[in-house]
């Protein structure tokens, strides 16, 4: 389904990214894995290469304006260009009121969740125009649809996802370049696990009428989809993997 595209994922070295990487890769693209954790990060590199396919990893940290030029560079030194962009890397950021939210957890949620997807499709974009045409996937969440008590740096920067990711399909549709984003639910990741515990993630299983929680690979599918030919007439979407979260 890929074959011969080149393909960047950042916060590829665990959780949804891996296994957004893992099936770039099964589907014959040549991948770009990018995180901040090196060793989650050269994982995923050595899975996909002991699986037959290709593989290459960059540690960056996608809140770095400079990191994320330096990941499209080193994508085209490595293989010659860049066809696919998922853009992924994220955080979660305290939990607390918008009144009494802490300004270095805002700071540090609006640069990773929202700056480091504007500054990966600032490089991505203009990478793609050389090659005639491009996809990129960024990813957001149910929580960029609606909102949530206690985590408003987060909700703002996913929002924020959405309306750039709409914003860049109009202006790019012409042009050849894709722009869609994905909103999970509550999704089974390191992310999750980490920051609830296991009450609260029977709890957050609850709120979806499936009355589970979703797992990696059931994003990543989707991600491939809309990565791929098959969604050819598809952009400027917001697409949710979600059990039924945003049906209530």
């Amino acid at each position: 389904m890929l074959n011969g595209k080149i393909a960047l994922v950042t916060g590829g070295g665990s959780g949804i990214g891996r296994s957004v990487a893992l099936v770039y890769a099964a589907e014959g693209a040549r991948v770009v894995v990018a995180d901040i954790d090196e060793a989650g990060g050269r994982e995923t590199q050595n899975m996909i290469t002991k699986g037959g396919g290709k593989a290459v990893f960059m540690r960056a940290d996608c809140s770095s304006l400079q990191d994320n030029k330096q990941l499209v560079e080193f994508s085209t030194k490595q293989f010659g260009g860049l066809d696919i962009a998922c853009n992924n890397a994220g955080i979660a950021g305290p939990i607390a009121p918008t009144g009494e939210y802490p300004i270095e957890g805002w700071q540090k949620v609006m640069d990773t969740n929202l700056n480091g997807v504007f500054y990966g499709m600032r490089f991505q974009i203009e990478e793609m125009l050389k090659r005639n045409g491009g996809v990129i996937v960024n990813m957001s969440s149910i929580l960029g649809i609606v909102g949530t008590a206690n985590s408003p740096a987060y909700v703002a920067a996913k929002h924020g996802v959405v309306g750039l990711t709409k914003a860049a399909a109009i202006e790019y549709a012409d042009r050849r370049i894709r722009i869609n984003a994905v909103c999970p639910g509550y999704i089974l990741t390191p992310l999750l696990s980490n920051n609830l515990t296991p009450d609260r993630i029977k709890a957050a299983e609850a709120l979806h009428p499936m009355k589970r929680i979703g797992n990696v690979e059931e994003v990543s599918a989707l991600v491939l989809f809309l990565s791929s030919p098959n969604a050819s007439f598809i952009t400027g979407a917001a697409y949710p993997v979600d059990g039924g979260y945003l049906a209530l």
